[in-house]
């Protein structure tokens, strides 16, 4: 018995699939059933059992099974915090980002974090049960050349101009242009959001934006914002987080910083940067024409 398959069977019967679990996990579902397999010969019992209707329940075993398994799991990544503690190494931080947080404003967060609670964190991504509460609420906007004329026609003829987020049907951007009925000869997607800005800049479409973090282009009048049926819009950041048993102590000291008033001026006006030791520098490639 392992912690990896204590680990696979909380999550399985907490979200009643086994190709659930796999996503989760990012693992084939192969894998999922194989570490039950091994828990059920190792127990001498099913566990989990499918109904009729396509679901799964636990077997009395597998019900008195779970408290603990998820206790177990939890004093696994505890006793690896200790470990990592005692060795120097940094506090291990998992953070679930959008596009958006990840490019304008967590690295200086983690930045201002670190420098606030006196950790060394190693920033990465893990999936997981998530909870979420409100963080930030701003609004949804559309951008073109401050120069630029109004585009011609209703706003399924312009040009889009999005980064990855414009193709998630559930993000901002992606539920705007479902919205509008925009089709995919009308959207030219970008590695990130400041890309989009600087080519609306140039008069060569219109891109969504966050009012607060396009400002500045703004003010120095190199964008301007287009009234659109649907924009502005009101938008909100959360804190997404993996569920208690499954955190760092740095996830949970985290998780309260956002509300400080320092994280809160980050997130109303990022850009703060990082020392020279920490920066590295992207590389982006855009092949784009029309």
């Amino acid at each position: 018995m392992t912690v990896t398959q204590l680990s696979t069977f909380v999550l399985v019967a907490r979200l009643g699939s086994v190709g659930a679990a796999a996503r989760t996990l990012d693992v084939s579902e192969s894998a999922v059933s194989q570490a039950l397999t091994a828990l059920r010969t190792h127990f001498g019992d099913p566990l989990i059992r499918r109904t009729g209707g396509g679901g799964m329940r636990l077997t009395p075993a597998g019900a008195r099974l779970l408290p603990i398994a998820s206790r177990m799991v939890a004093l696994s990544a505890d006793a690896e915090a200790a470990v990592r503690a005692a060795r120097g190494a940094p506090d291990e931080l998992r953070v679930v980002a959008t596009s958006t947080l990840a490019e304008f404003v967590l690295p200086s967060l983690v930045e201002a974090f670190d420098g606030r609670s006196g950790r060394r964190t190693e920033t990465s991504f893990r999936r997981g049960e998530l909870v979420s509460e409100p963080l930030f609420r701003t609004q949804l906007v559309v951008v073109t050349g401050a120069r630029s004329p109004r585009p011609p026609g209703p706003p399924p003829q312009w040009s889009w101009l999005v980064d990855s987020s414009g193709t998630d049907p559930d993000a901002d951007s992606g539920r705007l242009l479902r919205r509008f009925g925009v089709a995919e000869g009308h959207v030219w997607v970008f590695p990130n959001q400041a890309a989009t800005w600087a080519v609306a800049a140039e008069g060569a479409g219109v891109a969504p934006a966050l009012a607060h973090l396009v400002s500045p282009r703004i003010r120095r009048d190199e964008q301007r914002i287009l009234e659109t049926p649907a924009t502005p819009s009101d938008a909100t950041w959360h804190a997404t987080v993996l569920q208690p048993e499954h955190r760092s102590p740095a996830t949970d000291a985290f998780l309260h910083f956002p509300h400080t008033p320092a994280a809160t001026r980050i997130m109303r006006a990022p850009g703060a940067g990082v020392p020279p030791s920490r920066f590295r520098p992207p590389v982006y490639v855009t092949l784009w024409g029309r």
